[in-house]
């Protein structure tokens, strides 16, 4: 078959791996002049199979409120005069239940665990190397109550087949001995040692160029400007060259729109609504002063709900949700404060280990923000659409590195006529019932 993967995030360009490996004639299309330079930037690095537990809880509701004027939030509602907004937020309420959150969580697991032995068997069947670590996450609480609630987490969590151990303070720094500057503050935490972090842009690049090696025809600096649906199946797609301002057509039998949360407008022009809302992230990529202070394992920070990960001979820190539309922009005021509120925080864990100082002080930090496509339930949208022809990949929030590799072998093995390794049920409508399918496979 000819398939075209819009969009060359690690998910679309896992798609068009898989399809390779399957035998099909390919042809991956980005706006970027290099894959991974949108959502698959910059984010917090981890391969987080055992830390996924979806953003619609019980509580969920009471604390968006609470944190509506807090520029600093973890999940940072800015209300829009957008229906789109105001839809995926009604929706996400609808989650905010035991019930859902046990079915989601379990879908989510399983598509983790699923993508992270696909991600194992990719790296090492092409040998990429992208600063690799497989030494564990842990989630550290310096707060006595949130910690209390870190068992159930964890039970829950084995109840799904991830071993997340419940650990001391002891125990917490002979596991990463470059919190002991923080240590006093630390009550205790939990640890993964099968979960790891990587650059995901590393990686993207490096696949994409493999897919350009093995055949796929790459288009770099291409924006799609309309779908040709025909007869009620997508013909063609119309692309133009961002350079040189040429147009472009291409035929082809599938095609798969994995274009973040780009993907709900996109999709929309041919009658196809999908429930995917941006989710603004942000991130710092720090430089290391003293490599030897740093720490070795990726960690999350219970108390800022923040993410951080060594990469080389930096830090990299991320976090954060503001749900505000589409602007990318960090000269705000409240995207200022959410970048330094990056940096303070890794000066008092990490005191003196990595250069903190802002702008003002001499310092140079690497800010970035970028768009998590993120579904009412936090599963993502894999499959087919209403329109012949067309599929999608999308939605998958901030765990797109954590479930890149699966969802695209997913996929590509739908397309292929092959009964999916892993089937999963679609979220949202119209998109889950143009097909459903369950967990387990008769």
């Amino acid at each position: 078959m000819r398939v075209v993967v819009l969009g060359a995030g690690i998910i679309g360009t896992s798609t068009a791996w898989h399809l390779l490996e399957r035998g099909h004639e390919v042809t991956l299309v980005d706006r970027q002049p290099d894959a991974a330079l949108e959502t698959s930037f910059a984010n917090a690095a981890q391969i987080s199979v055992s830390y996924c537990e979806p953003w619609a809880n019980r509580e969920a509701p009471l604390k968006a409120l609470k944190w509506m004027f807090d520029r600093e939030a973890p999940l940072l509602f800015r209300p829009q005069l957008d229906w789109a907004q105001w839809r995926w937020g009604l929706q996400f309420l609808a989650q905010c239940n035991d019930a859902a959150f046990e079915r989601n969580v379990a879908q989510i697991v399983a598509l983790g665990a699923f993508s992270h032995e696909t991600l194992k068997a990719m790296v090492a069947q092409t040998g990429i190397e992208y600063q690799r670590s497989q030494r564990g996450i842990a989630h550290y609480y310096t707060d006595t109550k949130s910690f209390e609630g870190a068992a159930a987490a964890a039970e829950l969590m084995r109840r799904h087949g991830v071993h997340r151990r419940v650990i001391d303070r002891e125990e917490l720094l002979r596991i990463e001995p470059s919190l002991r500057a923080f240590g006093e503050r630390l009550v205790g935490g939990t640890y993964t040692e099968t979960d790891e972090h990587g650059d995901a842009r590393v990686f993207t690049q490096k696949l994409a160029a493999l897919c350009g090696q093995r055949g796929a025809r790459v288009l770099f600096g291409h924006h799609i400007e309309r779908l040709a649906v025909e007869g009620g199946r997508l013909r063609r797609v119309h692309l133009r060259d961002a350079t040189r301002g040429s147009a472009r057509m291409l035929d082809a039998d599938a095609f798969v729109v994995a274009c973040g949360s780009y993907t709900t407008p996109l999709l929309k022009t041919v009658g196809v609504h999908v429930p995917i809302y941006p989710g603004k992230g942000y991130s710092a990529t720090l430089p290391l002063l003293r490599p030897e202070a740093a720490p070795q394992v990726s960690m999350i920070d219970d108390g800022r709900k923040i993410a951080m990960s060594r990469l080389g001979d930096t830090l990299r820190v991320a976090g954060t949700i503001e749900l505000g539309g589409f602007d990318l922009r960090l000269d705000t005021p409240v995207a200022r404060a959410r970048c330094e509120m990056l940096v303070r925080r890794i000066e008092e864990v990490f005191p003196g280990v990595v250069d903190t100082r802002l702008p003002a002080q001499g310092g140079e930090p690497n800010f970035w923000c970028g768009l998590r496509p993120a579904t009412p339930t936090n599963i993502p949208l894999i499959g087919r659409t209403p329109v012949d022809g067309l599929w999608i990949n999308a939605g998958h929030g901030t765990l797109g590195w954590t479930h890149g590799a699966g969802s695209g072998r997913a996929l590509a093995e739908w397309i292929s006529g092959e009964r999916p390794a892993l089937a999963m049920r679609l979220a949202g409508e119209p998109v889950a019932e143009a097909q459903r399918f369950g967990l387990a496979l008769a």
